[in-house]
Protein backbone atom coordinates (compact mmCIF):
# COMPACT_ATOMS: atom_id res chain seq x y z
CA UNK A 1 0.00 0.00 0.00
CA UNK A 2 0.93 3.63 -0.50
CA UNK A 3 0.91 7.13 1.05
CA UNK A 4 -1.93 8.97 -0.63
CA UNK A 5 -2.29 12.85 -0.12
CA UNK A 6 -5.38 14.71 0.01
CA UNK A 7 -5.75 18.69 -0.20
CA UNK A 8 -9.21 19.53 0.73
CA UNK A 9 -11.57 18.54 3.92
CA UNK A 10 -15.05 18.00 2.35
CA UNK A 11 -17.38 15.11 1.33
CA UNK A 12 -15.36 13.87 -1.39
CA UNK A 13 -12.28 13.99 1.10
CA UNK A 14 -13.47 12.20 3.28
CA UNK A 15 -15.03 9.51 1.17
CA UNK A 16 -12.04 8.94 -0.61
CA UNK A 17 -10.08 9.43 2.37
CA UNK A 18 -11.82 6.98 4.68
CA UNK A 19 -11.82 4.23 1.50
CA UNK A 20 -8.20 4.31 1.20
CA UNK A 21 -7.52 4.20 4.99
CA UNK A 22 -9.78 0.91 4.86
CA UNK A 23 -7.87 -0.50 2.26
CA UNK A 24 -4.56 0.27 4.04
CA UNK A 25 -3.24 3.22 2.34
CA UNK A 26 -1.45 5.98 4.61
CA UNK A 27 -3.78 9.00 4.22
CA UNK A 28 -1.99 12.73 4.63
CA UNK A 29 -5.05 15.46 4.69
CA UNK A 30 -3.63 18.93 3.84
CA UNK A 31 -6.78 21.66 3.82
CA UNK A 32 -6.35 25.74 4.27
CA UNK A 33 -8.39 24.95 7.26
CA UNK A 34 -5.93 23.62 9.20
CA UNK A 35 -8.95 22.53 11.73
CA UNK A 36 -11.21 21.22 9.48
CA UNK A 37 -8.18 18.59 8.59
CA UNK A 38 -7.15 17.82 12.00
CA UNK A 39 -10.98 16.82 12.05
CA UNK A 40 -10.98 14.90 9.18
CA UNK A 41 -7.54 12.78 9.68
CA UNK A 42 -9.49 12.01 13.39
CA UNK A 43 -12.65 10.68 11.60
CA UNK A 44 -10.60 8.68 9.00
CA UNK A 45 -8.37 7.27 11.42
CA UNK A 46 -5.98 4.04 10.80
CA UNK A 47 -3.14 6.52 11.17
CA UNK A 48 -4.17 9.06 9.17
CA UNK A 49 -1.96 12.15 9.60
CA UNK A 50 -2.36 15.60 8.55
CA UNK A 51 0.18 18.25 6.49
CA UNK A 52 0.93 21.52 6.31
CA UNK A 53 -1.16 23.15 3.59
CA UNK A 54 1.56 24.25 0.80
CA UNK A 55 3.58 21.73 1.46
CA UNK A 56 5.31 19.26 -0.39
CA UNK A 57 2.79 16.43 -0.13
CA UNK A 58 4.03 12.99 0.91
CA UNK A 59 2.27 11.30 -1.37
CA UNK A 60 3.83 10.51 -4.48
CA UNK A 61 -1.14 10.01 -5.72
CA UNK A 62 -2.50 14.15 -4.95
CA UNK A 63 -6.19 14.03 -4.59
CA UNK A 64 -7.28 17.59 -5.53
CA UNK A 65 -10.77 17.00 -3.34
CA UNK A 66 -11.61 20.95 -4.01
CA UNK A 67 -13.85 22.52 -5.92
CA UNK A 68 -12.69 23.72 -9.01
CA UNK A 69 -13.56 27.11 -8.12
CA UNK A 70 -10.92 27.20 -5.82
CA UNK A 71 -8.77 24.02 -7.47
CA UNK A 72 -6.45 26.45 -9.69
CA UNK A 73 -5.39 28.83 -7.08
CA UNK A 74 -4.66 25.96 -4.91
CA UNK A 75 -2.43 24.28 -7.55
CA UNK A 76 -0.81 27.53 -8.09
CA UNK A 77 0.24 28.01 -4.23
CA UNK A 78 1.56 24.48 -4.19
CA UNK A 79 3.50 25.44 -7.23
CA UNK A 80 6.57 23.42 -7.31
CA UNK A 81 5.72 21.42 -4.14
CA UNK A 82 3.92 19.29 -6.73
CA UNK A 83 6.42 18.80 -9.19
CA UNK A 84 6.71 15.28 -10.07
CA UNK A 85 3.49 13.76 -8.46
CA UNK A 86 0.41 12.38 -9.99
CA UNK A 87 -2.77 14.37 -9.61
CA UNK A 88 -6.14 13.48 -9.59
CA UNK A 89 -8.61 15.65 -10.34
CA UNK A 90 -11.88 14.98 -9.09
CA UNK A 91 -13.66 18.88 -10.01
CA UNK A 92 -16.31 19.27 -12.04
CA UNK A 93 -16.41 23.34 -13.21
CA UNK A 94 -19.94 23.44 -13.42
CA UNK A 95 -22.26 26.29 -12.57
CA UNK A 96 -23.60 26.75 -8.94
CA UNK A 97 -26.98 26.87 -11.22
CA UNK A 98 -26.53 23.78 -13.57
CA UNK A 99 -26.87 26.55 -16.33
CA UNK A 100 -23.08 26.06 -17.88
CA UNK A 101 -19.75 25.05 -17.15
CA UNK A 102 -16.87 27.68 -15.25
CA UNK A 103 -14.29 26.50 -17.61
CA UNK A 104 -13.50 28.66 -20.74
CA UNK A 105 -15.51 27.71 -23.78
CA UNK A 106 -12.45 25.91 -25.86
CA UNK A 107 -10.81 24.40 -23.06
CA UNK A 108 -11.78 21.94 -19.72
CA UNK A 109 -11.64 21.52 -16.34
CA UNK A 110 -8.78 19.54 -16.11
CA UNK A 111 -6.99 20.92 -18.46
CA UNK A 112 -7.10 24.46 -16.95
CA UNK A 113 -5.38 22.49 -14.07
CA UNK A 114 -2.71 21.03 -16.42
CA UNK A 115 -1.91 24.90 -17.32
CA UNK A 116 -0.94 25.77 -13.75
CA UNK A 117 0.36 23.05 -12.31
CA UNK A 118 4.36 21.94 -12.61
CA UNK A 119 5.59 20.83 -16.29
CA UNK A 120 6.14 17.57 -14.63
CA UNK A 121 3.52 16.71 -12.64
CA UNK A 122 0.66 14.32 -14.40
CA UNK A 123 -3.07 15.22 -14.34
CA UNK A 124 -5.49 11.80 -14.19
CA UNK A 125 -9.04 12.74 -13.99
CA UNK A 126 -11.23 10.61 -11.49
CA UNK A 127 -13.75 9.76 -9.28
CA UNK A 128 -16.16 13.07 -10.67
CA UNK A 129 -18.79 11.52 -11.55
CA UNK A 130 -20.09 9.84 -8.57
CA UNK A 131 -21.77 11.25 -5.65
CA UNK A 132 -19.62 11.15 -2.36
CA UNK A 133 -22.28 9.22 -0.12
CA UNK A 134 -22.30 6.38 -3.01
CA UNK A 135 -18.85 6.02 -3.31
CA UNK A 136 -19.01 5.21 0.48
CA UNK A 137 -21.65 2.66 0.57
CA UNK A 138 -20.14 1.01 -2.52
CA UNK A 139 -21.25 -1.72 -4.27
CA UNK A 140 -24.57 -2.86 -4.55
CA UNK A 141 -26.31 -6.34 -4.67
CA UNK A 142 -22.83 -7.04 -6.11
CA UNK A 143 -23.10 -4.50 -9.03
CA UNK A 144 -19.45 -2.62 -8.98
CA UNK A 145 -19.76 0.92 -8.88
CA UNK A 146 -17.52 2.57 -11.71
CA UNK A 147 -14.99 5.10 -12.01
CA UNK A 148 -14.52 6.69 -15.37
CA UNK A 149 -10.73 7.94 -15.71
CA UNK A 150 -9.16 10.06 -18.75
CA UNK A 151 -5.72 10.58 -18.94
CA UNK A 152 -2.42 11.15 -21.35
CA UNK A 153 -0.19 9.06 -19.24
CA UNK A 154 -0.67 5.36 -19.57
CA UNK A 155 1.46 4.59 -16.19
CA UNK A 156 -0.04 7.45 -14.10
CA UNK A 157 -3.37 5.58 -15.27
CA UNK A 158 -2.26 2.15 -14.45
CA UNK A 159 -1.60 3.70 -10.95
CA UNK A 160 -4.52 5.18 -10.28
CA UNK A 161 -6.61 2.14 -11.45
CA UNK A 162 -4.84 0.46 -9.16
CA UNK A 163 -5.47 2.97 -6.58
CA UNK A 164 -9.70 2.39 -7.45
CA UNK A 165 -9.37 -1.39 -7.82
CA UNK A 166 -7.72 -1.18 -3.92
CA UNK A 167 -10.58 0.87 -3.17
CA UNK A 168 -13.19 -2.23 -3.93
CA UNK A 169 -14.25 0.38 -6.83
CA UNK A 170 -14.00 -0.55 -11.10
CA UNK A 171 -11.99 1.75 -12.70
CA UNK A 172 -12.76 2.48 -16.42
CA UNK A 173 -10.72 4.01 -18.41
CA UNK A 174 -12.41 6.57 -20.94
CA UNK A 175 -9.34 7.22 -22.76
CA UNK A 176 -6.30 10.61 -22.74
CA UNK A 177 -6.91 13.38 -21.20
CA UNK A 178 -8.85 15.36 -23.89
CA UNK A 179 -12.14 12.96 -22.64
CA UNK A 180 -12.04 14.74 -18.63
CA UNK A 181 -14.24 16.73 -20.98
CA UNK A 182 -16.77 14.07 -21.45
CA UNK A 183 -16.09 12.86 -17.71
CA UNK A 184 -17.04 16.73 -17.09
CA UNK A 185 -20.15 16.84 -19.23
CA UNK A 186 -21.53 12.97 -17.72
CA UNK A 187 -21.78 14.78 -14.27
CA UNK A 188 -23.75 17.29 -15.50
CA UNK A 189 -25.54 14.14 -17.27
CA UNK A 190 -26.18 13.27 -13.19
CA UNK A 191 -27.20 16.66 -12.73
CA UNK A 192 -29.89 16.72 -14.56
CA UNK A 193 -31.09 13.57 -13.72
CA UNK A 194 -31.16 14.31 -10.31
CA UNK A 195 -32.74 17.54 -11.00
CA UNK A 196 -35.86 16.52 -13.58
CA UNK A 197 -35.91 12.79 -13.30
CA UNK A 198 -34.66 10.38 -10.88
CA UNK A 199 -35.21 13.47 -7.65
CA UNK A 200 -32.56 11.92 -5.04
CA UNK A 201 -28.40 11.21 -4.79
CA UNK A 202 -29.15 7.06 -4.11
CA UNK A 203 -28.18 6.43 -8.16
CA UNK A 204 -24.81 6.14 -10.28
CA UNK A 205 -23.53 6.04 -13.63
CA UNK A 206 -21.78 3.19 -15.00
CA UNK A 207 -21.17 0.24 -17.22
CA UNK A 208 -23.79 -2.47 -17.67
CA UNK A 209 -22.70 -5.75 -19.57
CA UNK A 210 -24.98 -7.98 -21.58
CA UNK A 211 -24.22 -11.70 -21.95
Amino acid sequence: MSTISIIGSGGMAAAIGGLAARAGHTVEVMSRDATRAQALAEQIGAGAKTGTFGAVPAGDIVILAVPYSAVLDVVKQYGDKLAGKLLVDIANPIKSDFSGFLSPENSFGAQEIAKVAPANAVIVKAFNTQFSHVLVAGPVEGNPLDIFLAGDDAYAKARVSAFVESLGLRPMDAGQLFMARTLEHACMLTLGLLTHSVKHTNFALGISFRG
